[in-house]
């Protein structure tokens, strides 16, 4: 095999596959691509790859942040508890997103200076927001006729596209843009590539590693404001499937474009498979536990190329 094409492989064998994957649902799975279809799918995708990116902002400085969906439930739970009080909206969606901040922050407080690695102490943030959302909730999920305002913040389109895939977008582009094209971004893939010489070279590492953290808490409450905004309702596990999907959409990522590196192009393309896969399961009339079954098979097979990134964020290690 030719170098050419090995490196083509490498960087866009995934997304080959994802062609191929859509192109057989497409000739097998009744109205697969009909465009109404096609935006569900890419509205469903939006929540697993904005928590996706999230997620990117910690792994990308070599810490893991298991605790995201639980933040994102405990954040929606506030946001809908006060929307439920007939507080402004605004301020129920500022509370959403100071209560995600405050889970990242808290991660970051841990890892960087109680020196707890990051897979022990955001699973503890996990376990603590999980139950705050269900004292919060008495395990009850808000629910009521709500301002349209706020629901339009998720519901409401432009130009016939839905704003939760242009809040995707927008997210996207942001991520990107901190990573590519700003000091922080570099710093924070620096200290993820070679702490210690990034500590040498002057770079604040654990200030890297709090930001990477604090930001991916902050994504957590902002997508928790669109998911209730999305359903109109907020309960305290309503985030919790998006865990595994999420981590494994930016995991899928590093398998094309930038094989081994976190990348936004690959993040979304991710999560967009993962949506295509349970979506083209389901008009084919598979049974609910294939998914599952195909996420952890999609898991351990994109895991066995970044194993060396996650021992490292993990354990630091």
């Amino acid at each position: 095999m030719s170098q050419r094409v090995e490196h083509t492989l490498a960087c866009y064998g995934t997304a080959i596959a994802a062609a191929a994957i859509f192109v057989l649902f497409a000739v097998a799975a009744p109205n697969f691509i009909h465009i109404s279809n096609l935006l569900e799918i890419l509205k469903d995708s939006s929540f697993l790859a904005i928590l996706g990116l999230g997620f990117s902002l910690s792994f990308v400085t070599a810490e893991l942040d298991l605790s995201f969906a639980n933040i994102c439930s405990l954040a929606a739970v506030v946001t809908g508890g006060l929307i439920h009080e007939e507080v402004s909206p605004w301020l129920a969606v500022l509370a959403g997103l100071v209560t995600g901040i405050a889970g990242g922050a808290l991660n970051g407080f841990l890892v960087t200076r109680l020196k707890i690695p990051s897979l022990i102490a955001t699973l503890g943030t996990a376990s603590a927001a999980n139950g705050l959302a269900f004292a919060e909730t008495g395990g009850v999920a808000f629910v009521g006729r709500w301002d349209p305002t706020f629901l339009g913040v998720a519901r409401g389109s432009v130009l016939g596209i839905p704003n939760l895939v242009l809040w995707t977008a927008v997210a996207a582009a942001l991520v990107q843009f901190l990573l590519t094209a700003t000091r922080l971004g570099m710093r924070m893939i620096f200290v993820g590539e070679a702490d210690e010489a990034a500590r040498l070279a002057g770079v604040k590492v654990r200030w890297m590693k709090f930001m990477g953290l604090s930001l991916s808490g902050l994504t957590a409450g902002f997508v928790a404001v669109l998911l209730t905004a999305h359903l109109n309702s907020a309960a305290p596990n309503m985030a919790g499937d998006f865990l595994l999907t999420s981590i494994a959409a930016v995991l899928v990522g590093m398998t094309m474009f930038q094989p081994g590196r976190v990348n936004v192009p690959g993040t979304l393309l991710g999560a967009f498979m993962i949506g295509m896969l349970g979506n083209g399961l389901v008009l084919l009339g598979a049974p609910y536990y294939v998914q599952d079954i195909l996420i952890g098979v999609i898991l351990v097979a994109s895991v066995g190329l970044s194993a060396a990134t996650l021992k490292k964020a993990a354990f630091g290690l």
